[in-house]
């Protein structure tokens, strides 16, 4: 071919890439090289023009890169730029910067073209590098390169060299160009300074287009949804139109602010415009219909949309997530596998979130195995949700094992696997957790710091928490809210009133959690008093409450067993609906057992919606606490009937309630089961509790063997309880075993010693008792007096053992002689200082070694507080129902347990229950005897119900009992109800009267009016009494020897009649029988 036909060749491939056919392009380029071997630089510029925006035809481009060098013309300026920016596009940044250091000359299209590459690829550090070669080698920057430059400065690490390259550029004049100040926004935007964006945005003479969607865009991605929404309203008054990269920002700005209704208003604007809906917008359009809630419409875009773009997929099952609706989004996900959809690492994640939400970790594990097949486990976004799904219910070492089978752990996979062990209590690996992480060279952010301060919370290491606080402020995070908060908890849960308060105050900004931080760690460390104080602290500075405050606040209430306390804030709970809560009735059920209100306690129970393993083991364990072992048996039938997995807590409380009740056998029988039947491992908890069912049952050698037998070595409180049991029984054999395990565990716990002398003192080993008290003074072991607490008033009172500090000292005393007094006239004989030697005793101060429970008491009774007779009435009832169990579960109920259980009601005053239960004897065909029928006269007296008194009084007549049943109760019930007269005709039918009915009719006449006739009754009662010299007259002249029983019945009626002289001549007469016999003693 000619010349002139290859000069007409190099021109039409210029044509053709003037017509924009870069494929005709290349295939002239290759037929030219072909046929011809006079290629020109021509021709490799419109080869390497025709190169651009395709993959395919740019692997042909090393290929013209090799025939360049092969012609001369690899040093080529021209050529070299192209190469240089096809190099650079596709990644191959290396081969760029090869092509640039070979060039014969650079321009500054060579410079611009390799610093745009080196930002492309995301290289700073070599776009930094090649700037400053630029300025060493005398090279003038253009605004091209400036703008490029920029580009790379958008990481936080080249921020400073950013700001420096700003400066520069404005001393060089480029500012007004308006492509630099698009890329100065970018840069601040990117460096979180949206300040500094705004002055460069404020301060530029000329803005297009790209300006406003940058500036729109960053505001959106910040989360400034209002500013950018203000900056598209400028941009509108600016003349300029928005493009599809506006409406973007703008959807993504809505979303943000949940302003669906600016949104829909986009949308629509989308359709007036005529702007093409590809996967991107479809993706924006459903992500704000999604996060504004508006869950049908973003339905029908999906099924509009483009049903293979795994975006929109993923999309909808974070709107089903947010609704909590596991069932539509478990549908979702198979339907997309049917589809042929393949997931992608953003894709378990969504679907994963909503099984936790749901508590459905089982399905969760499923899940988890088809991101084994499809190969996403290793993901670091799928594994960190995987981590926090089994944290959070608690199973850790699934968690433990997807966290080590990551190549790369990142801070969300340690930080979630931190924050998990510290939220199940286990603060020691959530330490050692952190401490790893930090091995491994990754710094924590401000939740794995938080995670870590509440771990040291957790073990109270205050040290340790302070050294990880110190490191809060190296890091940036010392404004963080959440960091002080757990700070504020640290404090509180290691008792440092002061710091925590000091700490809470300075946070500026004070939520829900930095209160409930102070108020649970306070209850925590045991400082419940100071926790109720910030809880209503908290309600003064209209703070609203949420469920953990009312848990914590009431969980202080309990521990301080303060019920007028703890009702307030249940009557708090109830105005702010948080009652339906399983945590506040949790809460609930454990103040008012631990309060002894235990019919409250089982009602809130009764009530509750939704309950779980925790609700079923705190009334399980109120029932072991107030003796109703029974019923606590019931209950845990009844939990694992409806499908509640009891754990290791639930345990406790079922071995506690067989040890209460006796039931030595099925107590073992639960034990056993434990691992057999439910996989749980005991804890020495569980041993001791079988150790104390041994003990209470007497089986001391049992009980030995049971603790030699343990496959773990027993602890302090195991042989505690068992020396406790040998005290009990007086078994100082096995005790001493006990003690010597003991004091080796605990050498400096005064506990132990005085738990053996005692057992020493109560079986009479006074020297082995004395050598114990030795054995502390020669160690130094100091015994605290212990401490009882009572409020009156709203004040609490604190008393010591033998206390007499308190300044009414001396009538608490009185009144408790009074007590003591009263007592001993029932027949109640007081031991006295058991622990004590016959000698130790003499001389010894009386009031010295009174308990100081018994003081509290007695000055609570002395004070008569409500609060004290509510519990007095509460305990009572629980001893009448507990009666109520046993009778129900003897097969054949006589006359004698019937009889029992209606005098129990009788005596609590529960005549309700007198009554019903003497009408179910009746109808069982069992007749009542004498006590039957006086028990439920005395029901009707306490219900005034005349009538049924009467009808059953006629009973008496019918059963032979006129003569004989104690006629008092049918004078109470008369006087009760007011009918006098029926009650005298009742009291002079009587052939034998005591004291009381004489005592009862004197009353009756005083309260109803007659009381010339009370006056007249006392003297006739006197003039009775004078029968007891011709008891004595007759007993003295008896043909046989007066026994006991003779001389015990004539005291019993001088005691009855208060006649000390006869009194004393018959208890003479007594004692000189029986020595020995206490009764005598007690009556006397």
């Amino acid at each position: 071919m000619t010349r002139r036909g290859a000069a007409t060749l190099g021109r039409s491939l210029a044509g053709f890439l003037a017509q924009e056919d870069p494929a005709m392009v290349l295939h002239l380029f290759a037929a030219k090289a072909r046929q011809h071997g006079g290629l020109g630089p021509l021709d490799f510029v419109c080869a390497l023009h025709a190169c651009r925006g395709s993959g395919k035809r740019w692997q042909v481009v090393p290929e013209i890169h090799a025939k360049a060098i092969t012609r001369g013309l690899g040093k080529d300026r021209i050529v070299g730029n192209l190469l240089i920016d096809l190099y650079a596009k596709s990644g191959l940044a290396l081969h760029a910067r090869r092509v640039f250091e070979g060039l014969s000359a650079r321009d500054n299209v060579s410079w611009v073209a390799m610093l745009s590459g080196y930002a492309k690829n995301g290289l700073g550090e070599e776009s930094l590098g090649l700037y400053r070669q630029m300025h060493r080698s005398g090279v003038v920057p253009t605004p091209y390169a400036l703008s490029s430059i920029l580009s790379s400065c958008t990481k936080a690490e080249f921020f400073v060299q950013g700001r420096l390259v700003h400066a520069q550029g404005y001393k060089q004049g480029f500012y007004s160009e308006t492509f630099v100040g698009n890329a100065l926004i970018t840069l601040y935007l990117r460096c979180g300074s949206v300040r500094l964006a705004e002055r460069v945005f404020c301060d530029m003479p000329h803005r297009d287009t790209v300006t406003f969607n940058t500036l729109i865009s960053g505001h959106a991605q910040c989360g400034h949804g209002e500013h950018a929404l203000e900056i598209f309203e400028e941009m509108q008054f600016s003349g300029l139109s928005p493009d599809c990269v506006t409406i973007f920002s703008l959807l993504a700005a809505c979303a943000s602010l949940g302003d669906l209704q600016k949104g829909m208003q986009l949308h629509s604007y989308l359709f007036k415009a005529g702007m093409s809906s590809d996967y991107i917008m479809e993706g924006s359009l459903l992500d704000l219909y999604v996060k504004c809630g508006d869950v049908e419409t973003a339905l029908v875009i999906f099924n509009l949309g483009d049903r293979t773009n795994v975006v929109l997929w993923n999309l909808m099952l974070v709107a089903f997530g947010q609704i909590n609706d596991l069932a539509k989004s478990s549908e979702l996900f198979f339907k997309m596998q049917a589809a042929g959809i393949r997931p992608n690492q953003f894709t378990y994640p969504c679907i994963l979130r909503t099984c936790t939400c749901s508590g459905e970790i089982d399905l969760g594990e499923q899940i988890h195995s088809l991101s084994v097949k499809t190969g996403f486990e290793s993901d670091m976004y799928v594994s960190g949700v995987l981590i926090d799904m089994y944290s959070k219910y608690g199973w850790l070492e699934k968690a433990r094992r997807v966290l080590e089978m990551l190549k790369e752990k990142d801070v969300v996979s340690w930080t979630s696997m931190i924050a998990g062990y510290v939220q199940h209590e286990y603060c020691k690996d959530a330490l050692a957790a952190f401490k790893e992480m930090q091995k491994c060279g990754i710094w924590p952010d401000n939740i794995g710091l938080a995670s870590a301060i509440s771990g040291c919370a957790g073990m109270k290491a205050m040290r340790q928490g302070l050294q990880i606080h110190a490191r809060v402020y190296v890091s940036g995070y010392s404004g963080d809210v959440s960091i002080w908060n757990a700070l504020v908890n640290l404090y509180a849960r290691c008792g440092r009133i002061r710091e925590a308060f000091s700490s809470f105050e300075e946070i500026e900004h004070k939520d829900e959690i930095t209160w409930n931080g102070l108020v649970s760690g306070f209850a925590q460390s045991g400082l419940h008093e100071e926790a109720l104080k910030v809880f209503m602290r908290m309600d003064q500075s209209g703070v609203k409450h949420n469920v953990f405050t009312f848990v914590s606040a009431l969980s202080a209430s309990a521990n301080l067993a303060e019920i007028k306390q703890g009702k307030q804030i249940h009557a708090r709970v109830i105005k702010t609906g948080h009652t339906f809560e399983t945590e506040v009735g949790n809460a609930l059920i454990s103040l008012y057992g631990k309060c002894g209100s235990f019919e409250d306690a089982k009602m809130e129970f009764s009530e509750m919606s939704e309950r779980n393993e925790v609700s079923w083991n705190t009334i399980i364990t109120s029932c072991s606490q107030h003796g109703r072992g029974l019923e606590a048996l019931d209950l845990f039938d009844q939990m694992k009937k409806e499908g509640i997995k009891p754990n290791d807590v639930t345990f406790i409380g079922v071995l506690a309630a067989c040890s209460h009740v006796g039931l030595v056998e099925e107590g073992l029988s639960y034990f056993k089961s434990m691992s057999d039947e439910y996989g749980i491992r005991p804890r020495l908890d569980h041993y001791a509790c079988v150790i104390d069912i041994f003990g209470r049952a007497g089986q001391l050698d049992r009980a030995k063997k049971f603790v030699e037998e343990m496959p773990i070595a027993a602890d302090a409180m195991v042989w505690r309880t068992l020396l406790s049991a040998c005290k009990v029984h007086k078994n100082i054999e096995v005790g001493e075993l006990a003690a010597k395990h003991l004091l080796e565990l605990e050498p400096h716990d005064s506990a132990s010693y005085v738990l053996l002398s005692n057992a020493y003192a109560v079986t009479g080993k006074w020297a082995n008792r004395d050598q114990i008290r030795k054995m502390m003074k020669d160690r130094g072991v100091r015994k605290e007096p212990g401490r009882s607490w009572i409020e009156v008033k709203n004040v609490v009172h604190a008393f010591f053992v033998g206390d007499r500090l308190h300044p009414l000292a001396d009538q608490i005393y009185n009144f408790l002689a009074v007590i003591n007094d009263r007592v001993a006239k029932v027949g109640y004989k007081q031991e006295k200082y058991h622990l004590f030697h016959e000698k130790e005793q003499e001389g010894k101060d009386p009031t010295a070694l009174v308990h100081s429970e018994k003081l509290a008491v007695t000055f609570g009774l002395m004070s008569l507080p409500p609060s004290v007779m509510e519990l007095t009435r509460s305990n009572q009832k629980m001893a009448y129902q507990q009666a109520r169990r046993v009778l129900e579960m003897l097969k054949e109920k006589d006359v004698v347990s019937w009889t029992s259980m209606i005098a129990g009601y009788v005596q609590h005053e529960f005549c309700k229950g007198t009554l019903a239960a003497f009408k179910e004897m009746q109808k069982c065909g069992i007749w009542p005897d004498n006590i039957g029928l006086a028990s439920a006269i005395c029901g009707c007296a306490g219900i005034k119900a005349m009538r049924q008194g009467l009808q059953i009084h006629a009973q008496v007549y019918v059963s032979g009992y006129s003569a004989d049943v104690s006629i008092r109760d049918a004078l109470k019930l008369s006087r009760k109800c007011g009918s006098i007269e029926d009650a005298k005709v009742e009291f002079f039918e009587m052939s034998k009267r005591n004291e009381v009915p004489w005592n009862t009719m004197i009353t009756s006449c005083s309260q109803h009016g007659p009381c010339l006739e009370a006056l007249d009754l006392f003297d006739q009662m006197k003039k009775e009494a004078g029968q007891l010299d011709r008891a004595k007259k007759f007993g003295e002249g008896m043909p046989i020897t007066a026994d006991s029983m003779i001389w015990r019945t004539l005291l019993s009626a001088c005691k009855v009649l208060k006649n000390i002289e006869i009194e004393e001549s018959a208890a003479k007469h007594l004692l000189e029988l029986e020595p020995h016999d206490s009764a005598s003693y007690i009556l006397l």
